[in-house]
């Protein structure tokens, strides 16, 4: 871990985040209710290199995309800390850093001002940094910007309703690469558009990276685009990591029983007839989560060791880190 602590961009440290749940105060006294807390992101570490991409994934309601809003400060964390660079971003003088990430948001119908046409939807991140001077030299970088993400400078004339899904996500990708950043965060920007289109999104993304060297943090719950774009893959479950490994070696030898479940959902285009175990059962209340470990009640190698203590982060030997008691003690076969 010091290796790649020393050369990561990025490092996210036992972070947490709680966000408060609780009923209206008057219905809180007259039922006698106490205030409740809702952890979405309990003590999650990891580091990401420059030049890579860290996909997260896991079922909705994991925390995925609240460890994303944390990172580029949407959500304070309740505790732990997010270094970026060398820095730590809730520091004050660390301001200036958060310019170098930005963020492509999920609905590409949603995060883009109607009223506004292109041309001033990808110019605002410029204008508001002050990075170009002059009319003549933000319109054409503008243009530029909308050549290098595959539209014509001419959409800048066009409001967005004139443009289909994928066409919008170009424009958010455009706008996120305004400011010049090193970082973004890719919260499910393909999980809006249909299957063809994902496609032609992640190999710009893919190509994007190679061309501006930028590093990605890419949320998605769809582990065959996940296959398609991440260098390592951490999985989530119930608001903590549960394992996390290259992404090659993730998906030939999963060793946590939920990414073996979530592997096993991936439909078998070859037909192999390969083997597949269902887990049953569903995600918890994480009002309520379960003792031990959170997965304990759809494992089916769970023991009285894993509904009494939760497993911590280790490394078994064969590469990446696994929150596992049955890996620790040899019970998976």
């Amino acid at each position: 871990m010091g290796n790649r602590a020393d050369r990561s961009l990025l490092r996210v440290e036992n972070i947490g985040r709680e966000f408060d749940v609780s009923r209206p105060w008057l219905n809180r006294m007259l039922e006698g209710e106490p205030l409740r807390s809702l952890r979405a992101v309990d003590d999650v570490s990891f580091s990401i290199d420059r030049g890579e991409t860290l996909a997260l994934v896991g079922e909705s309601g994991c925390g995925k995309s609240t460890v994303a809003r944390v990172i580029v400060g949407l959500h304070p964390p309740s505790r732990g800390r997010v270094v970026f660079d060398g820095a730590d971003l809730a520091d004050p003088g660390a301001a200036a850093l958060r310019r170098r990430m930005q963020m492509i948001f999920q609905d590409p119908y949603a995060s883009l001002n109607p009223r506004w046409r292109v041309r001033a939807i990808v110019a605002e991140p410029i204008v508001a940094q002050g990075l170009v001077a002059g009319r003549a030299n933000l319109a054409a970088r503008v243009a530029e910007l909308l050549t290098q993400v595959g539209l014509s400078p001419e959409d800048g004339d066009k409001y967005p309703h004139e443009f289909s899904g994928g066409q919008r996500q170009r424009i958010s990708i455009a706008r996120a690469l305004s400011s010049n950043p090193e970082f973004l965060v890719c919260d499910e920007p393909t999980s809006a558009l249909d299957v063809s289109v994902q496609a032609q999104i992640l190999n710009l993304m893919k190509d994007l990276q190679d061309r501006l060297v930028l590093t990605y943090l890419f949320i998605s719950h769809n582990l065959a685009v996940v296959a398609h774009i991440a260098t390592r893959v951490g999985v989530m479950y119930l608001g903590r990591l549960v394992e996390i490994n290259d992404a090659k070696q993730l998906f030939d030898r999963p060793r946590h029983p939920y990414t073996r479940m979530l592997i096993d959902a991936i439909p078998d285009l070859q037909m192999t007839g390969k083997a597949r175990i269902p887990v049953a059962g569903e995600v918890p209340n994480p009002l309520a989560p379960p003792v031990g470990c959170a997965f304990h009640p759809r494992c089916p190698h769970a023991n009285e060791r894993c509904r009494a203590e939760r497993p911590g982060m280790f490394a078994p030997g064969s590469g990446g880190t696994v929150a596992c008691h049955a890996v620790a003690d040899g019970r998976l076969g």
